[in-house]
């Protein structure tokens, strides 16, 4: 039963953003000092950046409420931005304008942007895509495993920049918990390729996704309390495991009160399924 309830956790931490604690935004003024911008929101003064230069101009920005926040910028061949924020999945953007009048023009200045080290937004050239002084936002996602979210600008032409840095949490973040270990083999042992699909549903949430088998390995961390993360109704878990041909090769469908979930205790949790060959 426990292995049947570490699952469950399992498959609510792939599809739910949970958490027993709530992590703020983060948000920066690059190059510049504190700003509250026009919704009452606290942006920091720059911080977390491991090199580079500022600039600034008075000029009008156009299309915008808080011009402060793109007035100022930090800049260089490579500017690289560090954040400490507890791991799970976050919403990032990343506000841009072009005030240097000597990148007044398309091709001036062109940059790459990486978030987590993945090239997300390559060749952004802020000019071309939508004139001098007016504002650009690109906004990506990022999961965090490590405790930290980096976003790093580098040159391709004429320097890179950043006008200011929002992180978002996507929902609370869950602390860690317990490994859970799912393992799909054959009879002979041989690792199972394919996909497990799940849906979970309720009359209050219905979520649904997959998660490609690795050497026949699922591994996630557990939530220790589903209650703790809001879900409080009784809710189905339903599970399928595909392999690379779209043949189904295992089924489980389970129904769970969140209030009878608590894994605090359990240190390891693991399900082997053995699967047979068709």
């Amino acid at each position: 039963m426990r292995k049947l309830i570490g699952l469950i956790a399992f498959v609510m931490i792939l599809s739910v953003p949970a958490a027993a604690q709530t992590q703020p935004p983060v948000r920066v003024n690059c190059g510049g000092p504190s700003y509250i911008d026009s919704k009452g929101q606290v942006w920091d003064a720059d911080h977390g950046f491991n090199s580079g230069s500022t600039f600034s101009t008075n000029l009008t920005i156009s299309g915008t409420p808080d011009q402060p926040l793109y007035q100022t910028e930090r800049y260089g061949n490579a500017v690289l931005y560090s954040f400490l924020v507890p791991n799970g999945t976050y919403s990032v953007n990343v506000l841009l304008a072009e005030i240097y009048n000597g990148n007044f023009k398309a091709g001036a200045r062109v940059m790459n942007i990486k978030v987590q080290g993945a090239l997300v937004f390559p060749n952004v050239d802020i000019y071309a895509l939508a004139g001098a002084r007016t504002p650009v936002t690109k906004s990506t996602s990022a999961v965090v495993n490590a405790g930290v979210l980096t976003v790093e600008f580098d040159n391709v032409v004429g320097g890179a920049k950043c006008s200011a840095i929002e992180i978002i949490p996507s929902a609370s973040v869950a602390p860690a918990g317990p490994p859970l270990t799912l393992n799909f083999k054959y009879p002979d042992g041989t690792p199972v390729l394919g996909t497990l699909t799940y849906t979970i549903t309720s009359s209050l949430l219905n979520f649904q996704g997959s998660a490609p088998l690795t050497n026949g390995q699922a591994q996630c961390v557990l939530f220790a309390n589903p209650s703790a993360m809001g879900i409080s109704a009784q809710f189905t878990v339903n599970l399928s495991l595909t392999d690379t041909a779209g043949h189904q090769l295992w089924q489980l469908s389970l129904g769970m009160n969140p209030a009878q979930v608590n894994l605090g205790a359990i240190q390891t949790s693991s399900l082997n399924v053995v699967i047979q060959k068709l």
